[in-house]
């Protein structure tokens, strides 16, 4: 039998991708203009302004908002539609403790499991990061904490828990973006995510695990500092 795949016309093949591609885009904006606070905390969400500013049509923004709704970006609400959620000290401490859980074991299988481009793209990451925190660009720094956690997560050689780990990141982020406009508090980042890539350089679960769970620690008390 034809591969289907392959059958398809390259029209058709476009036709398909570009909306997908538009769900992507207005996923992306709209959620960091919520992590930036853009979108403040029980800001009312229109999807009609928003497609109008994005220049995007009102599908690919609805299902975008579908999506925030799940990661738990914003909540519907009766009689107000969509807002975006406000940030709750219990929720972060939440999602802190699965991540002391988690993401302590996922540092212990990078340890024992990165490749060398791996550990190369993460050193990478240490270097971009400290440029960002000399030019104090929190945009940029913000990103680039998402990526190394992330490339960490995939380091981990196990998909489930590099799904979870992605959902606690989005959900962490509001509350990062917070935390890091303290004062030389992403120097402190800097030095924590240096620890962690010097523990999977030297093939050290047990240093990795320890060394995730002071960074998390850290972000806990800076939190409970600022909210």
């Amino acid at each position: 039998m034809e591969n289907l795949a392959q059958a398809d016309p390259p029209a058709r093949k476009a036709a398909r991708a570009e909306p997908a591609s538009l769900r992507e885009r207005a996923y992306r904006t709209i959620r960091d203009k919520i992590i930036t606070c853009e979108l403040r905390p029980g800001e009312a969400v229109s999807e009609g302004a928003l497609s109008a500013a994005l220049g995007i049509g009102r599908t690919p923004v609805h299902q975008a908002l579908d999506r925030l709704m799940v990661e738990g970006l914003v909540d519907v609400l009766p009689r107000k539609g969509v807002v975006v959620r406000p940030l709750s000290l219990d929720e972060v401490v939440d999602i802190i403790d699965v991540r002391l859980v988690n993401e302590t074991w996922c540092a212990r299988l990078v340890a024992e499991r990165a490749t060398a481009d791996e550990i190369a793209a993460l050193e990478d990451n240490l270097a971009r990061f400290g440029r960002a925190v000399e030019d104090r660009d929190l945009v940029r720094l913000m990103r680039l904490d998402e990526a190394f956690h992330l490339a960490l997560s995939g380091a981990a050689r196990n998909p489930v828990l590099a799904d979870l780990l992605r959902t606690l990141h989005s959900r962490s982020l509001r509350f990062w973006f917070v935390s890091l406009r303290a004062a030389d508090h992403y120097r402190r980042v800097a030095r924590e995510h240096a620890a962690i890539v010097a523990t999977i350089r030297d093939r050290d679960p047990a240093a990795a695990e320890t060394a995730m769970r002071a960074h998390i620690d850290a972000f806990r008390a800076n939190l409970v500092r600022h909210l």
